[in-house]
Parts: structure tokens; sequence; C-alpha cells
């Protein structure tokens, strides 16, 4: 069961998603707070494993309130749930820790998924937050992506399918450090999930080079 906490400031948008999620069988809301402030007690007490943070909110934000709820919480995952898709936003959110940004004209079903995705250590952006975000790139990475021969490793076993926990034990590392590979590869390939890497060492030849 994926537990989910919702922290928005309308109360119309809390019940909305409220029932949206609560719909689906493997998801449960362990609470509805409306401003950032509350957040991180909140995240604690409900054990959330997904948090979907509004940005513009009275008081404590939800750029701000990402970085207390991760404090508090390290093991919760973030989805920003917002009507904007300014670049400045959407970075300074994925800079505070949020793994996934969304728009509230999410459809419901995607939304759902989105959440689902999250959960499973996927990073789901909107394509319109992602295409706000393309004018800081300033080049696109080249097939020789500056990689570390460990991020290579650990790239090919995420592409083949594995989780983190069995990439952890084949390369005997811990998953945090997993975690942490597949960060700098993210950003070193300038994706924002395993499925888009997975498909970057398909076409560069690292299942050739690094999966036995």
């Amino acid at each position: 069961m994926i537990r989910v906490l919702i922290v928005d400031d309308h109360p119309l948008v809390r019940q909305g998603l409220t029932g949206v999620l609560e719909a689906a069988p493997d998801i449960e809301i362990v609470g509805a707070v409306a401003d950032g402030a509350a957040a991180a007690d909140a995240a604690v007490e409900g054990r959330a494993d997904i948090v979907l943070m509004d940005l513009s909110m009275p008081g404590v934000d939800g750029v701000q309130a990402t970085g207390e709820v991760l404090a508090r919480r390290p093991d919760a995952r973030v989805v920003v749930l917002t009507s904007f898709a300014e670049h400045a936003r959407v970075v300074a959110a994925l800079e505070a820790g949020a793994v996934g940004y969304l728009l509230k004209d999410t459809e419901p079903d995607d939304l759902v998924q989105a959440v689902r995705e999250a959960a499973a250590g996927n990073a789901p952006i909107s394509p319109r937050a992602a295409l706000a975000l393309l004018p800081s790139r300033r080049e696109r990475p080249s097939p020789s992506a500056d990689l570390s021969p460990r991020e290579r490793e650990v790239l090919a076993l995420v592409a083949v399918g594995l989780p983190n926990k069995s990439v952890a034990r084949r390369l005997q590392i811990s998953e945090k450090t997993v975690k942490a590979h597949l960060t700098r590869i993210f950003a070193a390939l300038e994706v924002y999930d395993r499925t888009s890497a997975a498909l970057w060492a398909q076409r560069n030849g690292l299942l050739d080079e690094n999966v036995s």
C-alpha cells in the first residue's frame, strides 16, 4: 500500500485529490494538510511514502516545505502538484529534493500512475515542466557522457530492469549509494526517470559493455 500525504491550501483541491487517490486499491491517504508548516509533522506521523506538494501556499511555501519534509522523513518522495510550470519554480522544487513535478491539469488516471511511478523510484515530470527546463540546457549529452565506470555499471543493471536493492547486492554497495549514483546519472544524461536512462543505455551500448 502506498501511503500518500496531500499538502495544499485549497480545501476543494485536497478533497478532490483525496477522492481520486482513495479510489485506487493500492493507495492510502494518510493525511491532507492546508499549509507547508504542517507538512513535515504530518509526513512523519502518517509515515508517508509520497507527499503531493503544492508550491504556492501562504506562510511556508512548497519549496521550503519539501526541504523540511525530507529532513524529517528522508525516505519520503515529494511530488510537486501545482498550476505553475515556470523554469525557476521547477528548478527550485527539484533542487529542494522533489522527485516529480506535475501540473494540476493532469488527468486523474495519470495522477494515480504518477504516484505509483514515484513510489517505484521513478521521477514523474509533466511534459510542460520538462519543457520549462530546456532553456537551461547548454548541450545534449553525447554517447560518451561523463559517467564513471561505476555509474556505467549501475546504469547498465538498471537498464535490464533490476531494482535498486538488487543492483546494490550485485555490486556489493549500499542501496543508498545506488540512489546517489542514479541521481548523478540522471543529471549527466539530462533525464528524469529510469526508463529514459535505460533507453540511453540501450542506444549507447552499455548493456553489451557491463551486463554479463
